[in-house]
């Protein structure tokens, strides 16, 4: 017999004053409340109730016990009744894993947004180019450019694609020219992220970006400022880069061998029985980023 019910007949009892108005509130025969107070008091080897024809009362240890049960379901029924209201009312944390210049350059505002919308929930936000474990680091959400690997055990929806572009600033052309072929970038000065390997290396026609670029560094903002400054040429996501080229600081070049963008997946581990919270992020991150891609 389950517990938890045998308690709950056994409170409604005591507080209903006897087992006939106990089965009524519960919806089940006088017979089956005292089976329930019985088995409890089988499981305990002592009396809980005393009970005859005309009256029942709690025994010393049925006043203990039913005051520390009273307790115990009412903790439980509100920890149920916040587990309801998370399901109706995004709350809590949620961890979510980005890539360093997409994070930076449009989710940190998307999720801000949302977060405006969901005041209720926390958000950590961790910003890095390594592939983190869901399941075993304990993120919520992972957003990832390109191929996904097919033997994790997660959902993945596709939420747009990952454009790049060559860009230069107007000084470091009008010194240096404007190349016009791929080939041409061995001629020049190139900014390259030191994350780039032969793996994940960016390709325009059959030339793939200079690996012994004359400026490295690992953060997608830092190469853009380079080439602001007039270091060289830089690849970087056309997201990073609208505005600079919307004002003219940026000029694109290569434009003809534009390199085959990659797509943007939101990834999450498989819930059977998803949080408000998680699907209200599921639903905004569906909506907003590939409006912010759409430069």
């Amino acid at each position: 017999m389950d517990k938890l019910r045998s308690i709950e007949a056994f409170i409604c009892a005591v507080e209903s004053g006897n087992f006939s108005e106990a089965a009524r509130r519960l919806d089940i025969s006088a017979v089956m409340v005292g089976k329930h107070v019985r088995q409890l008091e089988t499981a305990m080897d002592t009396r809980l109730l005393q009970r005859n024809t005309r009256r029942q009362h709690l025994t010393e240890a049925g006043e203990s016990y039913y005051r520390q049960c009273k307790a115990a379901l009412t903790q439980l029924r509100l920890a149920e009744d916040t587990v309801e209201n998370m399901k109706r009312t995004p709350s809590g944390l949620l961890r979510i894993s980005a890539p360093l210049n997409l994070g930076s350059g449009a989710v940190a505002e998307i999720i801000a947004r949302y977060q405006q919308h969901y005041p209720q929930v926390r958000i950590e936000l961790d910003l890095s180019d390594s592939f983190v474990d869901l399941i075993g680091q304990g993120f919520d959400f992972a957003i990832r450019i390109g191929s996904l690997s097919p033997a994790e055990p997660l959902v993945a929806k596709k939420l747009g694609e990952y454009r790049m572009v060559v860009c230069a600033a107007p000084d470091y052309l009008a010194r240096h020219g404007t190349p016009q072929t791929p080939e041409a970038l061995y001629q020049h000065r190139c900014l390259a992220n030191m994350a780039w390997n032969k793996s994940n290396a960016w390709q325009l026609g059959e030339v793939y970006w200079p690996a012994d670029s004359s400026f490295i560094c690992n953060d997608g903002q830092a190469l853009r400022r380079a080439a602001l400054a007039g270091a060289g040429l830089v690849l970087q996501p056309e997201i990073l880069l609208a505005e600079d080229i919307a004002a003219g600081r940026l000029v694109p070049v290569l434009q003809q061998w534009q390199q085959a963008s990659r797509p943007i997946y939101l990834l999450w581990r498989q819930d059977l029985s998803p949080s408000e919270k998680r699907s209200s992020f599921i639903t905004w991150m569906q909506t907003s980023l590939p409006d912010a891609l759409a430069v």
